[in-house]
């Protein structure tokens, strides 16, 4: 078997020109990391939806720079191949385009990450613009952006309207034009995400936008069944693992309070073993 490429900006561009579908996932420590790295995924993105599905919180609003860091660096622990995505969570890039670039490069220098993904259309293109000028890639992400979520009243179908789709259309020009290297379109009618899609000449990469982006993303935690908060329509479950986790802990409770764990195969004796 050949040994596989080592994912690069680069490398995710030629992929769209070639019509190669990319794949992504989030992670959020260093064996998940490593496990979606094994199974060939060309992106893995530490999410701010660690602030949902690893801290417990509403919204992503709450996950704070130092919480991603920690989790940017001990994803880098476990990926080796998958170009390594950081999520700039919220007020850590809107405030000015100074601090922007402070805190954007921590992840770099400090966790690892080999770029950075940041929410926002027309209105980001000069930090984004920034960033990349010095040496930072940048993902946009458009469409139903998790920290503006109190703006939209819930997690709200974007590009419904022609007026919606131009917006976002122009958006994604935008950013383009600002250097992005690709655009998450997340919770877009598909008609508008293809559109966007063959507009553009970066990848774009859908979470419930529909099967004509150049790639895909998913929250893992939703993929595998392990987050049973909600489901949304667009989540594909490949595995079930909160209700084999939840079997499995039954009978490790049920093993112990019976006195069957551990037996005596599973204890040391005197002896050097």
């Amino acid at each position: 078997m050949a040994e596989r490429k080592k994912v690069t900006v680069p490398l995710l561009i030629e992929m769209k020109r070639r019509g190669e579908k990319i794949a992504a996932l989030t992670a959020y420590d260093a064996t998940m990391g490593a496990l979606l790295d094994e199974a060939g995924l060309d992106l893995i993105l530490v999410g701010d939806s660690a602030a949902m599905v690893v801290a417990g919180y509403e919204t992503t609003l709450p996950m704070s720079m130092e919480a991603m860091l920690y989790h940017t660096a001990a994803v880098r622990r476990g990926v080796k191949q998958a170009l390594l995505v950081a999520d700039m969570p919220f007020l850590s890039y809107q405030v000015t385009i100074e601090e922007a670039v402070r805190n954007a490069g921590r992840f770099f220098q400090e966790a690892g990450a080999e770029a950075v993904k940041i929410e926002g259309g027309a209105e980001m293109a000069e930090t984004i613009r920034r960033l990349t000028v010095v040496g930072m890639p940048v993902l946009g992400h458009l469409g139903l952006t998790p920290q503006s979520i109190r703006k939209f009243g819930g997690y709200v179908l974007q590009g419904t309207t022609e007026q919606e789709a131009e917006r976002l259309l122009d958006d994604a020009h935008a950013l383009e034009q600002a250097g992005v290297f690709g655009i998450v379109l997340e919770k877009v009618s598909l008609e508008v995400a293809k559109r966007i899609t063959e507009a553009v000449s970066v990848p774009t990469i859908g979470i419930g936008a529909g099967p004509h982006c150049d790639g895909q993303i998913l929250v893992t935690y939703d993929m595998l069944g392990l987050f049973e908060k909600f489901r949304p329509k667009y989540v594909r479950r490949y595995a079930e693992l909160a209700r084999i986790i939840r079997q499995a802990c039954t009978g490790y409770v049920d093993d112990v309070k019976r006195g069957q764990f551990p037996s005596i195969e599973e204890s040391y004796t005197g002896e050097q073993e």
